[in-house]
């Protein structure tokens, strides 16, 4: 029933910029928060930001991309993007968006689209 498909990834250059998107189905952002996590080969999934929306509308960032990256929302369109700025090589991997447990930030994700992969060259 929940549904998410990801976009907006390609290959930049070191400083450059990209816009991720994310649509849901059978998740209201306008309730629940959401967040996303990114994958790289031979690496360990890494948090990335997570949407309060529950509480105050307030994002959490992981420290490898507090300032760079920026995490909103469309609640008509029930979608979640994430702005990155200023990438940098080790940005590089698959991004994902996702539904943590309970709805809310802090807790592990259950649910995830397909992802769509970022790759940032020197």
């Amino acid at each position: 029933q929940v549904h998410f498909v990801e976009s907006g990834g390609g290959s930049v250059h070191s400083g450059g910029s990209l816009k991720l998107s994310c649509t849901t189905s059978g998740y209201s952002l306008d309730r629940n928060d959401i967040g996303w996590f990114r994958q790289a080969p031979g690496k360990e999934r890494e948090d990335v930001s997570c949407l309060r929306t529950s509480i105050n509308g307030n994002a959490l960032y992981g420290v490898s991309v507090e300032g760079r990256f920026t995490i909103s929302r469309d609640g008509s369109t029930n979608t979640v993007f994430l702005q990155m700025d200023n990438l940098k090589p080790e940005d590089t991997g698959r991004y994902y968006c996702a539904a943590p447990r309970w709805k809310r930030c802090g807790y592990f994700y259950e649910k995830w689209g397909q992802g769509t992969q970022v790759t940032v060259s020197a």
